[in-house]
């Protein structure tokens, strides 16, 4: 099942997609959000689904669309998690999973406009595979962690290097700027994604490719940092974390490239769409 959530920003109504299509789903009631998760929702919003088969009202196609889920309690990141992409910046491979957070007033709909913030000259791209937690999670073992798990989804997860790196302390200043979090199209279950660790994600800037990768060069697998994660917080349902990145980043070309007003960014994943950003400067 694929989870959706469209209309006005702020003012989602809920749907899933089936088959290609896209259906309303408000007689359900609610929204997809924490509550949701943890009373039983997926196997509820299923049930009224097929109960409902054939009489579901398709969306408009020109609708937007927003986060397929209300705005969770937190986004917990995974910092160089591939590799290929913590060579390209000149970073240590990681012993242990790197833990960052990322606000959740960053988070937009897959295809709203990305801002590069006031002052930033450095505002970068990053195609990543999210997990959606279905589940109160907290010291979760690996072999149970997936037990854990509602679904996934894709995740730009935008940043300004400067302030990340070059601006002292955590990386969290550089990550959770407004609109740095573009998520959707749509939340894939888990059961619609035959192997988790075989997905593959690409991101282009005006149609160049610039990222290409898989989530079976993951240094820490889904299933690891889920328990890894669970170990320093609880996890909360509707809680998103991001898997990390592939290669291809701006900060790791020479010169870097960075993303400037006229720029469209366009990413996607297997079994959980596409999505394309304009990139516009602040205005204030």
């Amino acid at each position: 099942m694929k989870l959706i959530r469209y209309g006005a920003s702020g003012k989602e109504k809920i749907g899933v997609q089936i088959d290609g299509i896209n259906y309303d789903t408000t007689a359900f009631g609610g929204d997809y959000d924490e509550r949701f998760f943890s009373e039983n929702g997926l196997e509820r919003l299923e049930q009224f689904v097929k109960a409902n088969q054939g009489q579901l009202t398709e969306i408009p196609k020109d609708s937007r669309f927003g986060a397929p889920f209300g705005r969770p309690s937190k986004i917990v990141c995974i910092g160089l998690n591939y590799k290929d992409h913590a060579e390209e910046t000149g970073a240590a491979i990681p012993a242990e999973p790197i833990i960052f957070m990322k606000s959740t007033t960053a988070l937009i709909g897959p295809n709203d406009q990305v801002v590069i913030p006031k002052n930033s000259v450095k505002t970068d791209w990053e195609v990543e595979f999210g997990i959606v937690i279905g589940k109160k999670a907290t010291y979760v073992e690996e072999s149970e962690a997936l037990d854990y798990v509602a679904g996934y989804v894709l995740h730009n997860d935008v940043s300004e290097r400067e302030f990340q790196i070059e601006r002292g302390g955590t990386w969290d200043k550089g990550k959770g700027c407004d609109t740095f979090a573009p998520m959707g199209p749509v939340m894939t279950t888990k059961e619609e994604i035959p192997d988790i660790n075989n997905v593959r994600l690409w991101l282009k800037v005006n149609g160049k490719t610039y990222q290409e990768g898989n989530t079976k060069n993951l240094i820490f697998s889904v299933e690891h940092v889920v328990s890894y994660v669970s170990q320093f917080m609880t996890l909360l349902p509707g809680d998103v974390i991001s898997t990390g990145t592939p290669a291809g980043v701006g900060l790791g070309f020479n010169p870097p490239i960075y993303l400037k007003e006229g720029d469209v960014i366009e990413l996607g994943a297997d079994h959980l769409g596409e999505q394309r950003q304009e990139v516009i400067a602040w205005r204030g």
